[in-house]
């Protein structure tokens, strides 16, 4: 496959600067699978969308404030963003890297120091908190001196860095937000319960590559980024015991990820750098909430991986109804179908034998 099958013409206005007042009233492109002309709902539609026996999974992870502006000791300004944290140093990105040497100190906000250590390449760094004796000195000085990194295509400043968190968002170490996960409010995870439908987790740590297009021409060649994951005993174990016919709903492809990786590799913790493209079969999701993806993108490789090439129409249909794009934008629940699979019910049809065994 070539990367140019991938493109498609995303107008400047279409992207979302800001997010909705209402989280869940956002919009829903609804697809139903091949042959079925996808239908148009809102989040807080999605419990009745989904059937008594689904298991919904999100992705609780929480976006650091891993942006911080500092100060050298001759005046200039620098820009260090905070990636993962290993063995009491950063990966990080760095601003201006070449100029930063080897155990120079740069100041942020209040009493903060950072020490720039070795160069990793690629603007990458390790670095360190100077005074810090642990995980918890790191994150509480980034409270006082970091802000939320938001993606390179939003240039509207955000009131409330809450906004670029999930309701649920509890672990931190992600440098973006797993974004389908910001339409869904207290009251569709209450709805989702109420209606038999279990809600779990897992924690992908997200990296910056998940905005970056990928640069070869061929889709194989690239080089996808490391990510941390774990999923918890709870999930698997909710995922195993779902009855006949019921389905893995995943909240994000940060989600899928980690589903995808724990079943590739049956390990429940560690870092994935999955590339799901066609023709990869997938083991463990049937359905995707997601948002609609940059071209180029291996994001948008991995939907194509999950519908097939009628992501096209899915996605000309969103642009002719006006919907709003990327992270603060609308979004889409996906039918699995590009691998062959066939899923024991289609979106809002619960069959009868998994709505029976969820009741007994």
């Amino acid at each position: 496959m070539l990367t140019a099958d991938f493109d498609y013409e995303l107008p400047p206005e279409r992207i979302a600067q800001t997010p909705l007042a209402e989280r869940d009233q956002a919009r829903l492109l609804v697809d139903a699978g091949p042959g079925r002309r996808p239908h148009h709902a809102v989040v807080r539609d999605l419990p009745a969308l989904l059937a008594p026996g689904d298991v919904v999974v999100v992705n609780d992870t929480r976006v650091l404030p891993a942006r911080v502006a500092v100060r050298r000791a001759s005046g200039g300004a620098a820009e260090v963003l905070l990636l993962e944290r290993v063995d009491g140093w950063w990966e990080a990105l760095v601003r201006p890297s070449r100029k930063l040497k080897p155990g120079e100190v740069v100041h942020a906000g209040g009493d903060a120091a950072i020490e720039i250590g070795d160069d990793l390449g690629e603007g990458r760094r390790r670095v360190r908190f100077v005074a810090s004796r642990d995980l918890a000195d790191d994150l509480a000085t980034l409270d006082l001196a970091g802000t939320v990194p938001l993606p390179p295509y939003i240039t509207e400043p955000l009131d409330d860095d809450e906004r670029y968190q999930t309701v649920y968002a509890h672990h931190p170490g992600s440098a973006a937000a797993p974004t389908a996960g910001l339409h869904l409010t207290e009251a569709v995870l209450e709805a989702l319960r109420a209606r038999q439908i279990r809600v779990e987790t897992v924690d992908l740590q997200v990296g910056l590559g998940t905005f970056r297009p990928i640069a070869t021409d061929a889709v194989d060649d690239h080089v996808m980024h490391r990510e941390r994951y774990a999923v918890p005993v709870s999930t698997q174990a909710a995922i195993a015991a779902r009855p006949p016919g019921a389905r893995v709903v995943a909240v994000g492809t940060t989600t899928l990820r980690a589903l995808e990786a724990w079943a590739a590799t049956g390990a429940a913790a560690g870092h994935t750098d999955l590339f799901i493209r066609r023709p990869y079969r997938f083991a463990v999701v049937d359905l995707l909430l997601t948002n609609f993806h940059l071209p180029r993108s291996s994001l948008l490789v991995l939907i194509d991986a999950f519908v097939g090439p009628r992501w096209r129409e899915l996605y000309a249909s969103a642009l002719a109804e006006d919907y709003r794009f990327l992270s603060f934008g609308d979004a889409m629940l996906l039918t699995r179908t590009a691998d062959g699979a066939t899923p024991g019910a289609q979106i809002g049809e619960a069959t009868s034998q998994s709505a029976e065994a969820a009741g007994s």
